[in-house]
């Protein structure tokens, strides 16, 4: 509960890389209250350290565990810069389902985008090799495994070199700058 005001629902976070999705930091990694300092509001899904993008926080436990929770396959887009020049098949792999160690990942929707619009730059840099070409795909789960993207695109030969999330469900960056949060309306069909 916020003091003195209404309720806070829910929040977009652009999460810049090296920001970890919890409020404390751990070793090199900096915590969210270095970013955010609202009282009452907890992370729904997580986005890893090395990872950039939208991160979704909300102060209500079932909008929180709706968002979170795997058994609802509430989709998440990706774009995800990769070493290599992906091929229709590698996409085809990836839209299949792609075998990992802890089993095959659901089929997924995937396909080659220019590099995002207004793309902010990251800090510390990307480190490219200059005789490997770089490709953007857009990637679109309904599962959360750990480190899933990465995984899924080094099975199919496409090491991840820059992950961003652009899309919850319904929410998207939508022009917030890295570093900034939103106050959101809640999609009340998810807390049903």
């Amino acid at each position: 509960m916020n003091a003195g005001g209404p309720a806070i629902k829910l929040i977009e976070f652009n999460k810049p890389y090296g920001v970890l999705s919890q409020f404390t930091p751990e070793g090199r990694w900096r915590g969210l209250k270095d970013c955010i300092d609202l009282p009452g509001v907890y992370v729904a899904g997580r986005l890893d350290a090395d990872s950039e993008g939208l991160l979704l926080l909300t102060s209500d436990g079932r909008l929180q565990a709706r968002i979170a929770d795997p058994r609802f396959k509430m989709e998440k887009t990706y774009w995800v810069q990769v070493e290599g020049a992906p091929d229709e098949a590698a996409l085809q792999a990836l839209r299949r389902g792609v075998a990992l160690n802890d089993g095959p990942t659901r089929p997924a929707r995937a396909r080659m985008i220019e590099p995002p619009p207004a793309l902010w730059p990251r800090n510390p840099p990307v480190r490219l090799r200059q005789s490997i070409p770089t490709a953007w795909i857009e990637l679109c789960i309904r599962e959360g495994r750990n480190r899933q993207v990465r995984r899924m695109t080094a099975a199919v030969g496409f090491p991840t070199l820059r992950l961003i999330r652009a899309a919850v469900g319904p929410y998207a960056l939508d022009g917030l700058a890295p570093g900034s949060w939103r106050e959101a309306d809640a999609d009340l069909s998810l807390n049903a």
